[in-house]
């Protein structure tokens, strides 16, 4: 090889290197140095380990505390709620791994597909606890929407919106930018289905409580001599609470997906503690108070519900054995 040839080859090598180096992101040596501008750091910064520890104690004392009530009240239909907090508690604890090690792709995939997806359970809990309380007090006709049928529809959407977020969740970790960008677009369209379903579901609620309280007033101050803890009106309300705060985390994630995967929004930690995390703390953490089993009797057994309806059919009024 000639001087001229070796001496544009070697030109032609340096072209090559430069431009892959180019084409390569600037990876920082010490993960810690720069958080913010580190492609492998997915969060864009150090997770702080008082605020996991902070939410996730706050969030398994709640868990836990639903779990003691449904076992005291046998309240089993609504035991989704405790063991969906748990998850969510469980998802936050991950970010401690982050903390220690920001670039684990692993760590990043598990609590933000627990933080993100476990809400949906907290949403059909809702659900279900409407459709209840209507049919205790027998003002299944002020609903929009039969009782029997609302677990049905609303569950089927949020079932739907929680594979959609599933699908983008996991699309939008990887690190291939394209299935990352279309991830995020399929994970915003779940967050604005479940945005939508949810603020329809949360005004035939307040329609509903409307109706009664104007209709039947009688009904609306039944329980009005009981002790707070057995006015259904309580419980109404601790219902209203939480269909707030869901609807505030909703709208903050619809809004975080507007800016994109790494915009403001999602690369803030006190605005996840703010908008997300806190929020759905509190739409859990009141039914502490307000549990449901507290104003709703247990399902009867099979049998008793039986004796029941052989006792009101005889003319008697007695059970023949």
């Amino acid at each position: 090889m000639s001087p001229i040839q070796h001496g544009l080859s070697l030109l032609a090598l340096a072209i090559l290197v430069t431009g892959q180096a180019a084409s390569q992101p600037y990876i920082p040596a010490d993960p810690y140095a720069d958080p913010k501008h580190d492609p492998l750091n997915l969060l864009r910064y150090i997770s702080n380990d008082a605020l996991v520890g902070v939410a996730n104690a706050l969030t398994m004392i709640v868990a836990l505390s639903q779990l003691i009530l449904a076992y005291k009240y046998r309240t089993w239909w609504l035991l989704i709620l405790p063991i969906s907090i748990i998850i969510f508690s469980e998802g936050l604890a991950v970010r401690f791994i982050l903390s220690h090690n920001p670039r684990s792709l692993a760590a990043f995939i598990a609590q933000s597909t627990l933080v993100v997806l476990s809400p949906c359970a907290f949403i059909a809990a809702d659900y279900m606890l409407l459709g209840r309380l209507a049919k205790h007090l027998g003002q299944e006709r002020h609903m929009l929407i039969l009782p029997s049928r609302i677990t049905k529809i609303f569950v089927l959407s949020d079932v739907t919106t929680f594979l959609v977020q599933g699908t983008g969740s996991g699309m939008s970790v990887v690190r291939n930018p394209t299935a990352r960008d279309l991830g995020s677009h399929v994970f915003f369209a779940g967050l604005l289905l479940q945005l939508i379903s949810f603020t329809l579901f949360t005004a035939m609620f307040a329609l509903w409580t409307y109706r009664v309280r104007t209709k039947d007033p009688h009904i609306w101050l039944q329980d009005r001599n009981k002790k707070w803890y057995r006015d259904w009106r309580s419980l109404a309300g601790a219902l209203a609470i939480s269909c707030v705060g869901i609807i505030i985390r909703c709208i903050y994630r619809v809004a975080e997906g507007t800016q994109g995967y790494f915009g403001p929004l999602a690369t803030t930690e006190w605005i996840f503690y703010t908008f997300d995390v806190l929020p759905l703390f509190i739409a859990v953490s009141v039914f502490v108070p307000f549990w449901p089993g507290r104003f709703l009797p247990a399902p009867k057994p099979l049998e008793q519900a039986e004796m029941d309806i052989l006792r009101r059919a005889s003319p008697t009024g007695q059970t023949a054995v």
